[in-house]
């Protein structure tokens, strides 16, 4: 039961979810309509392409699961994502989207960036990053009352940890890392 229940959160909570919430909540925010479009470009190369990349990556069989467990293949998929945002980002910036949302898009840029460095050497968990990123962005971009979302982030965690997909310490440091690049990118970005 409780591994059917952190298999559960982990799918639920997935990166994929936080950066959709937060990229089309951000856009209603930032600039209402334009801006859930502007969300929505962000989401389609954050989120959006790279699951299809990933689905399409199991169908081949190139990985076991959308969760990328093996390392020399999250790499690949790593790389594929951080091609796709860095595209979306020159989109956004090129056709003039707003300020805080190339700000955000930039931040998640370069969280992966960050958490693509460490892989080789060290599985950090993604999961972790993201959900600890996309509370603190959250404060930032749209209310300090996302942060009432922060408890969710040791849900996450514990899931991962649970599954045996990472250790504590994986999750502890993505849970750090994540919004530690995340916010700081963000605020020279804004």
């Amino acid at each position: 039961m409780r591994h059917d229940l952190a298999r559960r959160v982990t799918d639920g909570l997935e990166p994929k979810n936080w950066i959709l919430a937060l990229t089309l909540v951000a856009g209603w925010h930032t600039a209402r309509l334009p801006g859930i479009g502007w969300g929505a470009v962000s989401a389609l190369f954050a989120a959006v392409l790279p699951v299809m990349f990933i689905r399409r990556g199991i169908t081949l069989g190139r990985w076991t699961d959308r969760h990328v467990g093996v390392i020399r293949h999250r790499l690949v998929v790593m790389a594929f994502i951080l091609a796709s945002v860095v595209t979306g980002l020159t989109l956004m910036i090129g056709f003039g989207a707003p300020r805080p949302l190339i700000a955000l898009t930039a931040a998640m840029f370069a969280t992966l960036l960050g958490l693509a460095l460490i892989t080789p050497r060290w599985k950090v968990s993604v999961h972790a990053a993201v959900a600890a990123g996309a509370v603190l962005l959250g404060a930032l971009t749209v209310s300090p009352w996302t942060l009432l979302l922060a408890p969710l982030v040791a849900v996450v965690a514990w899931s991962r940890v649970v599954l045996k997909d990472h250790t504590v310490g994986q999750v502890v440091v993505g849970s750090l890392l994540g919004p530690a690049i995340a916010a700081a990118t963000y605020l020279l970005a804004a």
